[in-house]
């Protein structure tokens, strides 16, 4: 089933905050931390320290109504910089690939910075800072194995 969720950014910190409102909401992740280190490395990418290797690269958990709560560390040593307006995306998980190339494709008319949706580990991703300025992710999970 599609959903939406916010998904914020942090440098180095997503860990402590996530915990912080873990103890607000009296709710659990809605899946184990993932950290950089889960990772398979990317192409091209470069190598990451090993403090950085526990950063946390993604969290979930489920806050009021419904929402689900996402975040991830930005890391300065591949060229991050956290500044105001690109600490959070508004993140639309889609039940296909074909809605969220629909998605896509409207949102990122006139967008700057536009990835898009494309295969990765995990599932179908993609992303852009809509003409607006407001920045978007498009999901689709990999179903798992029977």
């Amino acid at each position: 089933m599609a959903f939406v969720s916010i998904y914020l950014n942090f440098m180095g910190n997503a860990e402590e905050a996530f915990i912080h409102y873990k103890k607000v909401f009296g709710t659990e992740f809605s899946t184990p931390l993932m950290r950089l280190k889960d990772a398979p490395p990317g192409e091209g990418m470069p190598p990451i320290s090993e403090a950085e290797k526990n950063k946390v690269m993604h969290a979930a958990l489920p806050i009021l109504g419904g929402t689900l709560l996402m975040a991830t560390d930005m890391l300065e040593s591949l060229g991050h910089k956290l500044v105001e307006g690109n600490n959070f995306t508004i993140s639309l998980n889609a039940d296909t690939r074909e809605e969220a190339d629909r998605l896509y494709k409207g949102l990122s008319e006139g967008a700057k910075d536009p990835v898009a949706p494309h295969d990765e580990f995990w599932g179908y991703w993609g992303t852009c800072k809509d003409r607006f300025g407001i920045r978007w992710m498009f999901n689709v999970m990999n179903q798992p194995q029977p």
